[in-house]
């Protein structure tokens, strides 16, 4: 394995969070008196934290106020219902116990609130992770490159010491934000073709490929 390091996204590349991410968006709208979104349409909307995941999920045209008390709503039933259906996707939990112990270290950085990459982080991933960090208020989200840098620099290496793995378009231009080596998983939430047309040169469909990627 070559990468010292690894920094993974972690919602549609650790864990599959869909059904949870779509029950808590749903329950907000229905709050607020909005109409639902399929499972599929959540699937498109997430990617770049909770703000823009409300904002693409209220009806067009909604304004401020509203979508703000959606977002509000939303942020609150996911507090608690962040675990209810969420799981590792097949193959993950070995892959990263065979990493941590070859000597590679990990963290995880993700676009969701905070709150729920280190309670997530924790119930899954306690042992293995050197970090786990989410939205924070005042620093940039993906993909500006800030909180990756970060990480890195809490596991003790460098850019160049280590790879970063992602589903989405958002990942794959972190990578090159962070300067960064990226390879892009097609188990997530974007298709194949959307991660070519966003750049991505590594793709990897299964958890034996992404081992001999790293």
């Amino acid at each position: 394995m070559r990468a010292k390091g690894i920094v993974w996204d972690l919602d549609g590349t650790l864990l599959d969070t869909l059904c949870d991410l779509t029950t808590s968006v749903n329950a907000a709208l229905a709050a607020c008196g909005m109409p639902p979104r399929t499972q599929e349409e959540v699937r498109r909307f997430v990617g770049n934290g909770a703000v823009k995941l409300m904002e693409r999920a209220v009806p067009a045209g909604t304004d401020a106020a509203p979508e703000a008390a959606a977002l509000a709503a939303f942020r609150a039933h996911y507090a608690v219902h962040a675990n209810d259906a969420t799981k590792p996707y097949p193959g993950i939990p070995a892959l990263l116990s065979r990493l941590a112990a070859a000597g590679v270290r990990m963290a995880i950085v993700s676009n969701k609130p905070d709150f729920a990459v280190r309670s997530l982080a924790e119930t899954y991933f306690a042992t293995l992770m050197t970090a786990a960090v989410g939205a924070r208020e005042g620093v940039p989200t993906k993909p500006a490159p800030d909180l990756v840098l970060a990480a890195i620099r809490e596991m003790g290496l460098t850019p160049a010491d280590c790879v970063y793995v992602g589903d989405s378009e958002v990942d794959v231009a972190t990578a090159a934000a962070a300067g960064m080596r990226g390879i892009a998983v097609t188990w997530g939430f974007r298709t194949p073709d959307t991660l070519r047309a966003a750049g991505a040169s590594t793709l990897c469909a299964d958890v034996s490929a992404l081992e001999a990627a790293l």
